[in-house]
């Protein structure tokens, strides 16, 4: 095993989730230590369906993206969504100011999430859902190279072999010079860059700063850039257009949601994979409301960047990452596939995420 790996390799892997969790500080879901076999799957479905829900935003995101700017959908949907979010943070008992611990880090973690809505949404609005996805499925190995300069994580020679096999499942689904390749291909890429860099700042950063600033923040900017854009961009939105945005932000929530009790139900280990299940669902809306069909080689490529990702979760979940860069922002929250329009797992109360939906067998 390469020395980059090793470390921290005695470490048991529900101790790495205890530490993990633990440095994420108040803000974030408590990640299930030691559950059952039974919670396991249990946890497993609850994240197929915070999948099934996320792959409805992005949907959604694309249908708009055929009439609408970018901008004016994004617009609309961080509005719609700003009461919620306010409600939800003023419940928790961590509150409080919104001046940031590390105002510069903040900064960048919103701007960065902004640019991820946006470039994505542009991007859901020209590409098949499918060839979106793979680029956005680049995030874990993304992660893994920032967690390197901004983390201090070591990432040994298994790991850079997994980036090297994702970053050539990328190229089996672009096939650059057998078609043209468009600046949506690029913005999918810059989106999955985007959201990279706000996980990881957000693993720097989340245990010393409230929910109210990592959720808030990054909203607050959203509005602020989409609304300066709007008056350049917008059309008039019909009563169901309007319903679809607002469903957007709903999705979102439920979603953050899902994925919270997923994380407090089973492993980490077992829940980050099923985030792969999206290429499922992408096919399947992409068949239903677009008439998309992926062909082989995206299908091929896909199925190389999710083996990619999923040795990445592998490898962390054995405890051969000091500090587990992927899973913990899955766990987190800040490591969806789909951009961030609006929530995150952060605005919900830990009460509140506490609940089980499912009835414990006595």
């Amino acid at each position: 095993m390469a020395r980059g790996d090793q470390r921290g390799a005695g470490t048991s892997a529900a101790a790495g989730r205890r530490v993990a969790s633990a440095s994420w500080g108040a803000s974030a879901p408590r990640v299930a230590s030691a559950p059952r076999g039974a919670s396991n799957l249990r946890g497993a479905a609850l994240g197929l369906f915070c999948m099934a829900l996320y792959a409805g935003h992005d949907a959604i995101l694309k249908l708009l993206g055929g009439s609408y700017s970018p901008f004016q959908i994004l617009f609309f949907a961080a509005v719609l969504s700003f009461p919620a979010a306010t409600i939800l943070l003023l419940s928790r008992r961590d509150g409080g100011s919104l001046r940031p611990a590390h105002p510069g880090w903040v900064a960048l973690r919103s701007a960065a999430l902004c640019l991820n809505a946006i470039a994505c949404t542009a991007a859901f609005a020209v590409l098949p859902l499918a060839q979106v996805y793979a680029m956005l499925f680049t995030m874990p190995l993304m992660i893994t190279v920032l967690a390197i300069p901004l983390l201090g994580e070591r990432v040994g020679p298994h790991r850079w072999a997994a980036i090297a096999l994702g970053l050539f499942g990328v190229l089996i689904v672009l096939r650059p010079g057998a078609g043209a390749l468009s600046w949506s291909h690029a913005a999918a890429l810059l989106g999955a860059a985007g959201g990279s860099l706000a996980a990881v700042i957000a693993r720097r950063v989340g245990g010393e700063e409230k929910a109210i600033v990592l959720v808030l923040w990054p909203i607050v900017l959203n509005v602020l850039v989409t609304g300066a854009a709007l008056p350049f961009v917008y059309r008039p939105m019909s009563g169901a257009d309007l319903g679809l945005a607002g469903a957007v932000a709903m999705l979102a929530l439920a979603a953050a949601a899902v994925n919270v009790m997923s994380y407090r139900t089973a492993e980490a280990a077992v829940v980050a994979p099923m985030q792969y299940s999206q290429i499922a669902w992408a096919a399947f809306y992409g068949w239903i409301l677009f008439g998309e069909l992926p062909d082989a080689m995206t299908i091929l490529g896909l199925s190389v960047i999710a083996a990619a990702g999923v040795y990445i979760l592998w490898r962390e979940a054995g405890g051969n990452s000091r500090v587990s860069p992927v899973t913990t922002s899955d766990a987190a929250g800040d490591a969806q596939i789909s951009p961030r329009t609006s929530f995150g797992p952060r605005v919900f109360p830990p009460r509140l995420t506490r609940l089980r939906i499912f009835p414990r067998r006595r």
